[in-house]
This record gives structure tokens, C-alpha cells and sequence, in this order.
């Protein structure tokens, strides 16, 4: 359990006003963050705790699909951004001097460090198919890093590559993994409001990638969504000189909603394995080239999309799966403490997380201590006091119902 009276951190008394979305104010006032430099953030313990339970969701829908984790360098050769001919085309890579006179990458992305790893151990057709995905820390060096969801110059990231003997095996892949990011984001609470929408294939492929898109009034992006067959694209690759047609059905009935991409799955086809000669060996001994696809989710700024969607002006009510905590236990007089942290011990025997609020000695009354409750957006408040022990329990309030006493 989290004790506060020991805790270090304090909320604050007013919401700092410092971008265009509420969501960032929040998680300031509630100290989940602190920022170090213009969209370069440090997660406090309770940030952390939500940001871990997105992982997770990630990590377990992931393993479930049968992809396999690793953790890949941070750092790219630029021997291999060479080799690819994105050196000098990637606008947002950090490149690093060493002291050896050679230079470094701090990868934005790792199809440069995926395609020669997994070269080392494809060689034919019983290699293939499989995939690896990773969740790790990348870097962007925006020129000018904005207010928003979308320009970090640093962020948590899972991106998963998949290799395979040919395109109906990749279509397939990439079909299913469409299914599997829905049942993420309907673990994160935002599947009905997330749209599969159309998007340039970028020089990786004729055919279109496909972004994830949640709808947001601070959206960064315009989505077109028919009106007849729900089919979304987006604003990119609407012909809006000549008005919209749906791609699926040619009706120009539409709507357009903003929205925030959480994630993006691209066929990258053989651009990359062509780059390091990535083939193998097919039934007839007859080499082949490996077909890729990528398929991303942004972890950390999954944490303000769902901050966003749940906030109101107050705070931000999290889905009980992603809050800091499962319970917040209030807890009145000195002499209460003890029969307080039985109440927590026994509820994290229950697999439940607690946070004890026993800042006795540092004045904080009451109002206090549920309004930090709700600041945290922790769904069920315990309150033990003298006047709760006289009925022979304590008070839990459930979001949105009203206060019982549970017997002791």
C-alpha cells in the first residue's frame, strides 16, 4: 500500500494552465507528471502506476496474439540508417558523435535494428511466420515541439514487426492485428469512440495503412467518416478539392470528427529486407523475400488520450483497471491508523491496491483528503472515523452511488 504520510508528493490547490488540453493540467495538479522540458515528461509513482497498467494491457494482447518480446538497443548505427536511406531523409533523428569518430541514432522507430536482428535467424521457410514486439523508450527531435498529443521529442512505445513467406500470410497478420489492437482499446475504455481509419501507405506499400484514431475536441487529426457504411479515413488521403467518396461504398455522406491517433499498423511489404538482403529458402530450395509489416501503440500517449476522455473540470475520472489505485482509504484520528491498515491489508489479499491516507499529524482535514481522492480519479473511497466505528464499520462510496457502511 501507498502511505501518504509519508509520501512526498502534494497536489496542488489550483490547475496550471499550461497547453490546450485539460488532460496535461490535471495530471500536473494532481502530480502525476512533472515536465523537464517542452514535451519531455517525468512520471511520479501514481503517473507510473497508470502508465504500467496501459503496458500491461498492451504486453498481455500482445503475448496473446503470439508475438514474442524483446528489448532492442536505443541506439542505431547509422551504418544501418545508411543502408536503408533514411540518414539524411528521417527528419527527426537524433544523431549522436562518438568518440571513435563514428555516429549513432536514437531510434525513432527500429526497422533499421528488427530486419538484420531477425536475419540472423531466418534461413527458410520453416523460420517463418513470427513476430517480435517491444515496448521501450524512443526519441524524436521535433523542431518545434507543441502543445496537444502529438509532437514529443520522448515517449513510451510498443512496436511489434512480423516477417512472413508471403503477402496473403502478411494480409492475414494484419487483419487479425486490427482485432487484437480493438480488444486493447476496449480494455483501455475507449474502443467505442476509437475508429480504424484509412491512411497513406507512405513509400512503403501501394495499399493503405490503417491508423487507430480515438475522438477528442483537441484532436490533432480530421477523420471523414461515412455516413453510410462508418468506414473512416483520414483528412490525408480525402480529395478535398473534388469532395469526399467513401472508399468502401462511393457515398459522399459523411460526418468529420476530430481525433487523436493511439496507434498505426503499416504493411511495410519489402522495403527493409531488401535493404539488408533479408531472404530466405523457400519448399523447393528457391529464395524468396521476407515480407514485413509494423504495427505501433503509443503507451504514453495512450495516458493522456484516456486522461482527456475521461476528464472533466475537476479531475479525471480513470477506469477503475487504470487507476493508481483500487481503493482510497481515509483515515480519521490517530487512533484510527491501526484498524485502517487491517482494512488494507485485507483488501490487498483480495489482489487490491490501496492508498492509505493517514496524514494525521500534517493538518490535512477531511475535504482535503477526498478531494485528493478524486484529483487521483479513484473510483471507491473508504472513510473510517470515530462516527463510522460507532455504526460498527466504515463508509465506502462508490463513484457515482451512494455511501454505505460495511461491517467490520
Amino acid at each position: 500500500m501507498i502511505k501518504l504520510s509519508n509520501f512526498p508528493i502534494k497536489t496542488l490547490k489550483s490547475r496550471p494552465v499550461v497547453s490546450d488540453n485539460l488532460s496535461t493540467s490535471l495530471l500536473l495538479q494532481a502530480w502525476f507528471i512533472r515536465q523537464e522540458m517542452a514535451w519531455v515528461y517525468i512520471y511520479t509513482t501514481l503517473g507510473l502506476k497508470v502508465l504500467r497498467k496501459i503496458e500491461n494491457i498492451v504486453r498481455e494482447e500482445m503475448d496473446n496474439a503470439g508475438a514474442n518480446e524483446v528489448l532492442m538497443s536505443s541506439l542505431g548505427s547509422k551504418l544501418h540508417w545508411d543502408q536503408t536511406g533514411r540518414w539524411d531523409v528521417v527528419d527527426v533523428l537524433f544523431k549522436l558523435p562518438a568518440s571513435t569518430w563514428k555516429e549513432y541514432a536514437l531510434n525513432p522507430t527500429h526497422e533499421e535494428i528488427v530486419t538484420p536482428f531477425a536475419g540472423e535467424f531466418i534461413q527458410s521457410y520453416k523460420d517463418l511466420d513470427f513476430a517480435v514486439y517491444q515496448i521501450q523508450t524512443k526519441f524524436r527531435n521535433e523542431k518545434r515541439a507543441k502543445s496537444g498529443l502529438l509532437r514529443w521529442r520522448e515517449f513510451l512505445m510498443k512496436d511489434l514487426y512480423s516477417f512472413h513467406r508471403d503477402e496473403a500470410s502478411l494480409d492475414a497478420y494484419y487483419e487479425n492485428m486490427k482485432k487484437v489492437y480493438m480488444k486493447v482499446f476496449d480494455r483501455l475504455g475507449i474502443w467505442k469512440d476509437t475508429y480504424i481509419t484509412l491512411a497513406w501507405g507512405w513509400d512503403f506499400t501501394d495499399k493503405y495503412s490503417h491508423e487507430f484514431q480515438t475522438l477528442l475536441d483537441i484532436g490533432e487529426d480530421d477523420i471523414y467518416i461515412c455516413d453510410e457504411c462508418n468506414t473512416s479515413h483520414n483528412e490525408e488521403i480525402v480529395d478535398l478539392e473534388n469532395g469526399f467518396e467513401c472508399t468502401n461504398c462511393n457515398s459522399k455522406n459523411h460526418r468529420v470528427e476530430k481525433a487523436s491517433e493511439v496507434g498505426n499498423i503499416f504493411p511495410l511489404m519489402t522495403k527493409f529486407s531488401d535493404a539488408f538482403w533479408l531472404k530466405y529458402a523457400d519448399e523447393n530450395w528457391k529464395e524468396k523475400q521476407v515480407i514485413m509489416g509494423c504495427y505501433g501503440i503509443g503507451i504514453s500517449r495512450l495516458m493522456w488520450v484516456i486522461a482527456e476522455y475521461y476528464a472533466n473540470e475537476k479531475w479525471i475520472s480513470w477506469p477503475e483497471n487504470l487507476a493508481p489505485a483500487d481503493y482510497y482509504i481515509i483515515v480519521m484520528w490517530e487512533e484510527n491508523i491501526e484498524k485502517a491498515e487491517e482494512i488494507a491489508k485485507k483488501l490487498e489479499l483480495e489482489w487490491k491496491s490501496v492508498i492509505l491516507d493517514d496524514r494525521i499529524w500534517k493538518k490535512i482535514g477531511f475535504g482535503q483528503k477526498a478531494w485528493d481522492c478524486e484529483l487521483f480519479g479513484i473510483a471507491n473511497r473508504i472513510v473510517l472515523s470515530p462516527k463510522t466505528l460507532e455504526q460498527w464499520g466504515y463508509e465506502l462510496t462508490k463513484r457515482g452511488e451512494e455511501s454505505t457502511i460495511i461491517k467490520l
